[in-house]
């Protein structure tokens, strides 16, 4: 790293910050840019507080007036702040990531299913771990809130410090595009480096999709350690070409995918329901051939349960632990969660909130329809065999299930989504209710009437309010039916207006539910076209 360095050099480095507000006696403070504020301009502030070196990139006359009145204190002049606290947060932290296994996961979808399945399959090795990602960063079994997936660089070090003091031997944690641009995890020592997909999203940060495809491929090119394993799905275009482009590097490379003939490790005998799905892993170079059962449903989750159990032959995990991890994984919160308080119907809360999401979110749910339907045709077969059925059943053998979703879009974020997302949603469900999401600063009725643009059809209506959209879709449910809340997750607030107010999909979902099951039948279970749904 360059640098030139001025004033008091021979100090104590307590520790170092990026925020003038959590500086203390004797730490450096490393000015760094921000999407919304410059640290330069902090720069005074982090020296009141007993900052004992600032480290710097933007040189200026008010630059040269604070160093000319504080030349007690260290200055260094770096060509880059962000790479520098990368730098100096690695060597702070004892190289944390050298004592441990890291794994690494970056792409559009499936990062935070992928890291908790890795974690339990790692857990039933007996391993200490830890986890870093959107939900929650976990220390074994303490977790703590998550403001950023991946957290900057001097609280990146810091985690991968407290893990390896604690007892953790392995870390998982999701990789985002942000933090790969803005070098929150240069230096660091990554074991395995694994790539989901990619699809459109953030585009309002990176400007195109090249741009974003860059940003991804940096985790795999200039940071996974050379003697690492790069886990790529080789069925996203994207994922094949880094996966080609790795091995013409002589880098070590384990492919997985769905529909790839040639991938490395990859699923036979897909067998999915509403309560699970099962499937055989296939690997050939590993002499693998076993069945894997797993809570999760849906074929996108098979691609995570494939980039969990790849990433762990990465480590010579063995099979029984893999199977053993990946059949103990319970539900991901806001991740294809369901909400089951005894209705008849299917609902689900999931943080699908791109195209490719959504569009995968939508599929997944008619697979299950379709299947669920078949078998309870099957059973109503059985029960006509026996003279043991009633008349509501031989109804319901007329009725297909229809899938109602509700989503909205964030404000402040990738416009061109919008328009798409309603159409897909439009296309692949029976039913939509257009709400809003989190606004934040922009109008909640101007993104709905752009997520209208891509709608052509009548099957949808729009309800503002998210609690009231939530309570419709659930009026409108009958037996059989699927009910997707997409867009939040597991997030537990709404930003409108920039404030943060309390709200959770589940629990309005789960109150929704209660007071409609609590009520007489009468009434309940109509359809969108206003006909009861029960009726023959």
């Amino acid at each position: 790293m360059d640098y030139r360095a001025e004033g008091k050099l021979d100090k104590e480095v307590s520790g170092v910050v990026y925020d003038s507000r959590q500086v203390r006696e004797g730490d450096v403070f490393i000015a760094v840019k921000g999407d919304n504020v410059n640290g330069h301009d902090f720069i005074e502030k982090a020296l009141n507080n007993g900052a004992g070196a600032i480290v710097y990139d933007e040189r200026g006359k008010a630059i040269e007036e604070l160093m000319a009145g504080h030349g007690d204190r260290a200055w260094i002049e770096v060509g880059d702040s962000r790479d520098a606290m990368a730098y100096m947060s690695d060597l702070f932290y004892g190289k944390a990531s050298e004592r441990l296994n890291l794994i690494g996961i970056t792409g559009t979808n499936g990062k935070t299913t992928t890291t908790y399945l890795i974690k339990s399959i790692l857990e039933s090795c007996g391993y200490g771990v830890g986890l870093i990602g959107t939900i929650n960063y976990l220390i074994k079994d303490k977790s703590y809130d998550a403001p950023h997936t991946t957290p900057e660089a001097c609280d990146f070090q810091r985690l991968l410090h407290d893990m390896a003091a604690e007892g953790c031997s392995h870390v998982v944690a999701e990789v985002s595009s942000h933090s790969l641009i803005q070098k929150r995890v240069d230096y660091t020592k990554f074991k395995v480096a694994l790539f989901t997909n990619l699809t459109r999203d953030h585009l309002d940060f990176h400007k195109t999709m090249e741009d974003y495809y860059k940003a991804k491929e940096r985790l795999f090119t200039d940071i996974l350690s050379k003697d690492g394993t790069a886990v790529v799905n080789i069925d996203d275009e994207r994922g094949r070409f880094l996966a080609s482009e790795l091995k013409k590097e002589g880098m070590r490379v384990l492919t997985f995918g769905v529909k790839s003939g040639d991938a490395d490790v990859k699923p036979e005998e897909i067998k999915n329901s509403f309560n699970g799905t099962i499937f055989n892993i296939v690997a050939g170079q590993f002499g693998l051939n076993e069945e894997l059962s797993s809570s999760l449903v849906g074929i996108t989750n098979v691609y995570n349960i494939l980039a969990a159990a790849a990433a762990a032959l990465a480590l010579d995990i063995p099979i029984k632990n893999i199977k053993e991890g990946i059949a103990m994984a319970s539900l991901i919160r806001g991740r294809f969660e369901k909400v089951d308080v005894g209705q008849e119907f299917l609902a689900v809360v999931d943080y699908a909130h791109t195209e490719d999401a959504l569009e995968r979110l939508l599929l997944t749910a008619r697979q299950l329809l379709e299947a669920y339907h078949v078998a309870a045709k099957t059973e109503r077969m059985l029960k006509v065999k026996r003279r043991d059925f009633s008349v509501p059943e031989q109804c319901a053998e007329q009725r297909k299930g229809k899938i109602i979703v509700v989503f909205g879009c964030g404000g402040n974020r990738d416009k061109g989504k919008r328009s798409k997302m309603g159409e897909i949603a439009a296309k692949l469900s029976d039913f939509v209710i257009v709400t809003s999401d989190n606004p934040r600063n922009e109008d909640p009725k101007r993104i709905i009437r752009e997520i209208e643009k891509g709608i052509s059809g009548d099957n949808y209506i729009v309800i503002q309010d998210r609690t009231t959209a939530i309570s419709m879709a659930v009026e409108l449910a009958s037996p059989g039916d699927i009910v997707l809340v997409a867009g939040k997750g597991h997030e537990d607030y709404q930003e409108i207006e920039g404030t943060r107010h309390a709200f959770s999909d589940r629990v309005a979902l789960e109150s929704s539910i209660r007071r409609t099951i609590s009520r007489p039948a009468f009434g309940r279970g109509m359809n969108y076209r206003g006909a009861e749904a029960a009726t023959c």
